[in-house]
């Protein structure tokens, strides 16, 4: 009877921890990309990368009335090639999500890039910083290609917590305003006007990562979200 008892209990922890694994697994695996219905750009000058095997056509970039909006599908890069920073400057956007979660079951971010170079071809480099409505944020890059590969680069982790970064309902509107400031050799990431992120330009630039701060400003949005754009301006 013991032998059958242990053998019981040891079957219930092996369940429990299988599981456990799988629940994990289900957790972790990524969502598709939508495909979005009528997709492409219409915001006059503006140009598009999707991620990976991601098409343009895949999402969808509107400008109306002052304001971008912006619908994935794939994640994806929008910038204009006439809008350049160089030099001291300072990026910033305010970033309306109407309705929390809706194209998705988890966060997704959304913000603004800078250093963007040779963008639209595998030699890209631009470096984004972008809050999800949790309540945290994630600064990354796009370094070129090594051996066909995209080259990526994060300066802190994934979703690193930060206290200005509004918190979201599903369902509700959130807003979060993004500023790159640069100034000398020094980025800065600002949230809802508090620092984030900073980093020095040695950190930011080299190989596999930007090829400078200066270069072209613009949106960065993961996979499928809904995000409204407005006050987009350099200074």
């Amino acid at each position: 009877m013991r032998a059958v008892y242990v053998s019981v209990a040891a079957l219930a922890v092996t369940l429990a921890v299988t599981s456990g694994m799988q629940a994990r697994a289900t957790a972790q695996k990524p969502d598709p990309d939508r495909k979005v219905a009528g997709g492409g750009i219409t915001a006059p000058g503006w140009m598009g990368t999707a991620d990976g095997t991601g098409k343009v056509e895949e999402a969808k970039l509107v400008f109306a009335d002052g304001k971008y909006t912006i619908t994935t599908g794939p994640a994806i890069n929008y910038w204009n090639p006439a809008n350049v920073a160089k030099g001291d400057y300072m990026v910033k956007a305010t970033f309306t999500e109407p309705n929390y979660m809706n194209l998705n079951d988890h966060p997704h971010p959304y913000g603004i890039f800078i250093g963007g170079n040779d963008l639209g071809t595998p030699d890209a480099s631009l470096l984004y910083c972008a809050p999800y409505g949790t309540g945290t944020v994630i600064v990354r890059g796009f370094g070129g290609t090594t051996d066909g590969k995209v080259v990526t680069f994060r300066m802190n982790g994934r979703g690193a917590p930060a206290p200005s970064v509004a918190k979201a309902e599903k369902g509700k509107s959130v807003t979060q305003e993004v500023m790159w400031t640069v100034k000398g050799d020094r980025a800065e990431c600002s949230i809802n006007g508090a620092v984030v992120a900073g980093y020095t330009k040695a950190e930011l630039v080299g190989p596999g990562k930007l090829k400078s701060l200066d270069g072209v400003y613009g949106i960065r949005a993961a996979h499928n979200v809904e995000v409204i754009v407005s006050g987009l301006e350099k200074k």
